[in-house]
């Protein structure tokens, strides 16, 4: 098996992942930050919880209700923050823990898994440039596998490929933007999404993405509902779910254990031999 799958495969030595999304309600210096971090962090910690005793197989803290976000570089208040937070859940469950600082802040995402525990980071745009409602963001996988060596060595990269709510530059195919990713950046796995959060990913880009880089770990990103999670996971090696497990199908609004059950059982139905 290659090295970086073998990796992955450290996180999550069987089966195909189910990861489901914490998603923070705002933080300290965010538009809609409500003033009380302790409300914060008993919804993260709920929400947690309510993932882990459903049977999901790792959970995925960002900072999804933050934005407008920075391109970037998060603030000091927001990784601050994200660290309290992400070091709470880690105590809390007995599954991986991830971190995404949106939009782009690998940096901050790996300091905080070095501070914390946590498993895994993913990366929106690891590789290459994409055009987002920040404007350009350009991937830095040099500087993260850098900062990963020194910061927190064992922690898996999950790199999206053409992210979602962004605009790839002309020319660049799905294929080349996973084959630089996975074989220039160095990632540990790939996250195939529909184009933005909630929307169903096609799975024929799962299947081009798996035909351009035979080696690569690849997970859906987005849009698993609880009646498509088998015919997901017939095709990908994991999936990153969070708007269907939420109580008003809208991120942010808290995860519903009953609909984490159900998916459970569903995708564990699937991967039945």
């Amino acid at each position: 098996m290659n090295e970086r799958a073998q990796g992955l495969q450290a996180v999550w030595p069987e089966g195909k992942p189910l990861i489901g999304m914490v998603h923070l309600l705002p933080l300290p210096g965010s538009p809609r930050w409500g003033g009380s971090m302790e409300r914060v962090l008993e919804r993260a910690l709920t929400d947690a919880r309510h993932l882990d005793e459903g049977g999901m197989q790792g959970i995925l803290v960002e900072n999804l209700l933050d934005a407008p976000f920075y391109g970037s570089v998060a603030p000091p208040e927001t990784v601050a923050a994200m660290s309290r937070i992400v070091a709470s859940v880690c105590g809390a469950v007995d599954v991986p823990v991830g971190v995404n600082v949106l939009r782009n802040d690998a940096r901050a995402a790996l300091g905080v898994a070095a501070a914390t525990g946590a498993a895994f980071i993913r990366v929106n745009v690891h590789t290459g440039i994409m055009w987002t409602d920040q404007g350009a963001i350009q991937g830095s996988a040099a500087d993260t596998l850098r900062a990963r060596v020194v910061l927190a060595p064992d922690v898996a990269i999950l790199a999206d490929v053409l992210v979602k709510h962004a605009t790839p530059p002309p020319g660049l195919t799905l294929e080349d933007a996973a084959a630089d990713s996975w074989g220039r950046g160095l990632a540990d796995g790939l996250v195939v999404s529909g184009s933005g959060t909630g929307k169903a990913t096609e799975l024929q880009h799962v299947h081009r993405v798996r035909e351009a880089v035979p080696a690569a770990p690849v997970l859906v990103g987005s849009g698993v509902r609880i009646d498509a999670v088998g015919e997901v996971l017939a095709v990908a090696d994991g999936a990153v779910v969070g708007t269907a497990l939420t109580r008003e199908d809208r991120a942010g609004s808290g995860v519903d254990p009953e609909r984490v059950r159900r998916l459970v059982e569903a995708g564990g139905t699937a991967q039945e031999p």
